[in-house]
């Protein structure tokens, strides 16, 4: 296996079936000495869920959920 001039690899589809990985799957490194580990990372804070977390707080009209929902539904 080859890493191309961007720094990619392909992880063999047996590999990504049988751990589980999708496209935009998020995956941790482990380097120990000189072996590298791949491994899926654990279910903590997806982007969706960083993004969210970041935008916290930021809103500066207080809206109730259902003045939302009549917002959007016009």
């Amino acid at each position: 296996m080859r890493i191309t001039s961007k720094g990619q690899v392909t992880i063999p589809v047996e590999i990504r079936q049988k751990l589980g990985l999708h496209p935009a799957s998020e995956v941790v490194f482990d380097v120990v000495g000189n072996t590298v580990r791949i491994k899926k990372a654990a279910r903590g804070q997806g982007r969706g869920r960083a993004v969210v977390e970041h935008l916290r707080g930021r809103g500066t009209v207080r809206l109730t959920t259902e003045e939302i929902m009549a917002l959007t539904r016009r």
